[in-house]
């Protein structure tokens, strides 16, 4: 329906005003065919692209986490994380202080309608997930070399968005290597992990936030290697948006927008779709790679590599610094004689005592060598090798 407007502008002219009084509907249809406005042309939309379109239509009112979580109450979720949420999120500025009441913050977050819960409530605080919500699951694993074929570590873990998130975490800098340094004027060596712990916990944010939760078998995978960290996700992009658009300004389409605003509210992400952009700034801040990102069996990766060689502070026991010096130098070329590496070491102890720590390193598959004596020749074993 059209509502109609005349606007006098001189003596014998008028501007016709026509205005909508309900919603138009993108896409725009006429005699059951689609259109599209590009600049002042209105053209013919190619069938693919209305298809694209009716999906996120559709997907905009009947999406899988605005539906009402049969079965469960609001005695059924883990209350003090929602008032930890609440206190957070009021210290953001991002609520308002009002009431305390862990149950009046659920109608507050858009959580509850009617006095049902919805999905999302479950996702984000659900205190018994199983069997009925398997999708709300973190599988981790810690790998020997650079493929799946034998374990170090390994959890799976069912849970709320909150626990799945501290514990993917916790278990994840158990197993990635320190990397040790020492900075110009500080006397004491600086140890960080491998990779960027923000920038870590930004990809699990946006697994957990945009990951398709209509597939019930789905998880988040977390896969530690010896040369990289995958973060993967079950889900494909939005339409419109491609694996290239993640490392450049692009527009936000939320796929969950009702558990991203929560955690949106607590400070953990922005709503301007510039995570994987921040997750990038901060691996090259750290003078890393820029992670990868790909779209892989219909899920969504993020692939982290370091760069160069860090020797490890540990590995299945902690490493003296005078072994991590060794293996620094033996990464810096191919291959060393024993002189020729106690000659690139600083201040060295015994010649007896340098051969116990390459010897050592060795039992520890961390250095490898052939021959004996003087022509003995070593060398850095590295990952996968």
């Amino acid at each position: 329906m059209f509502e109609q407007t005349r606007v006098p502008v001189r003596e014998g002219k008028e501007v016709l005003i026509l205005e909508t009084t309900t919603a138009l509907e993108v896409p725009y249809t006429y005699d059951g065919r689609p259109y599209k406005r590009i600049g002042p042309t209105t053209s013919l939309m190619p069938q693919s692209e209305y298809q694209q379109h009716l999906l996120s239509r559709s997907h905009a009112i009947h999406r899988w986490e605005n539906q009402s979580a049969e079965g469960y109450s609001a005695n059924d979720l883990d209350t003090e994380e929602i008032s930890r949420t609440v206190r957070e999120a009021i210290q953001s500025g991002r609520l308002e202080s009002r009431s305390s009441d862990p149950f009046d913050a659920l109608d507050r977050l858009q959580l509850r309608v009617d006095g049902q819960l919805l999905r999302a409530a479950v996702v984000l605080f659900g205190r018994k997930l199983m069997p009925y919500y398997p999708q709300c699951t973190v599988r981790l694993a810690r790998f020997k070399g650079t493929d799946k074929s034998e374990f170090l570590d390994q959890r799976q873990l069912h849970g709320h968005a909150f626990q799945i998130l501290d514990e993917a975490m916790h278990f994840i800098l158990r197993n990635i290597p320190i990397s040790g340094h020492f900075e110009p004027g500080k006397l004491e060596r600086q140890d960080v992990p491998l990779y960027p712990p923000l920038a870590l916990r930004e990809a699990l944010v946006n697994a957990i936030c945009h990951r398709d939760y209509t597939i019930a078998g789905g998880a988040i995978f977390v896969a530690i290697f010896d040369d990289r960290l995958e973060v993967t996700s079950l889900g494909l992009l939005p339409p419109g948006i491609t694996v290239a658009d993640l490392k450049r300004d692009h527009a936000s389409r939320l796929r969950n927008p009702l558990i991203a605003g929560v955690f949106y509210r607590r400070g953990l992400i922005e709503q301007w779709g510039r995570g994987t952009q921040k997750i990038v700034s901060w691996c090259v801040a750290a003078g890393q790679p820029e992670p990868e990102f790909e779209e892989q069996a219909g899920a969504v990766v993020v692939r982290f590599r370091p760069s160069g060689y860090h020797p490890p502070l540990r590995v299945s026991q902690d490493l003296s610094e005078r072994q991590r010096r060794i293996l620094f130098t033996l990464s810096s070329r191919k291959e060393w004689t024993f002189p020729e590496i106690y000659e690139a070491l600083d201040n060295p102890p015994s010649e007896r005592t340098v051969r116990m720590e390459l010897s050592e390193l060795s039992g520890l598959g961390l250095v490898g060598s052939r021959g004996r004596g003087k022509f003995a020749r070593w060398w850095l074993k590295m990952p996968g090798s």
